[in-house]
């Protein structure tokens, strides 16, 4: 057995035996080895495997339909992948147009709060200016009280310097004799 299988392994080492040989140049000889080997199966095999033909013939009808089968259910499965493709297409756009409207709103968010923002701060300097012009008007009004009441003090006290300074005690009992007279004169009016 050893030796068949070496004759098989080592089929470009064969020897030629009488005038029959082999050739091992598969691109010169292949329709020539296909055609002996035919020939050799047809003579051989005419009557001995009709029933072999047969099987045969179911085993390829068999392959067949596993084939076509196997060709359907591929079939069906691209048609199931492209439907799922389609709709997942279908929702990346759907979420693209989503995160569009977003992207748009919240820009025009940003904006709005950006224009709030700025008419708030306006506000606030207003009321801050109005304030400030308030509180410097305040502080002007009191300056000018504070003036006013030392510039009043000061002049007092000079007419009271005068006034003592040029005043003698006769000058002084005539102011009151003549002022005590006014008051009498509009007590009586009164009554």
């Amino acid at each position: 057995m050893k030796n068949i299988t070496d004759s098989f392994v080592s089929v470009g080492h064969w020897l030629p035996v009488g005038s029959f040989e082999l050739n091992t140049d598969i691109l010169a000889t292949n329709p020539i080895n296909l055609s002996v080997v035919l020939g050799v199966l047809i003579f051989f095999g005419k009557g001995v495997c009709a029933s072999c033909v047969f099987q045969l013939n179911d085993l390829l009808d068999k392959r067949k339909q596993r084939i076509l089968s196997t060709i359907r259910n591929s079939e069906d499965l691209r048609r199931g992948a492209i439907e799922q493709l389609e709709k997942a297409r279908a929702r990346l756009r759907k979420v693209e147009v989503e995160a569009d409207e977003y992207r748009t709103n919240g820009y025009s968010e940003i904006e709005q709060e950006k224009v709030n923002l700025i008419n708030a701060t306006f506000d606030s300097l207003k009321q801050l200016e109005n304030f400030q012009n308030e509180t410097l008007f305040f502080e002007q009004q009191r300056a000018i009280h504070q003036v006013r009441q030392q510039v009043f003090q000061q002049a007092l006290q000079r007419a009271l310097g005068t006034l003592n300074n040029c005043l003698n005690s006769e000058l002084h009992f005539r102011t009151i004799s003549a002022n005590i007279g006014i008051l009498g004169s509009v007590e009586e009016r009164t009554y």
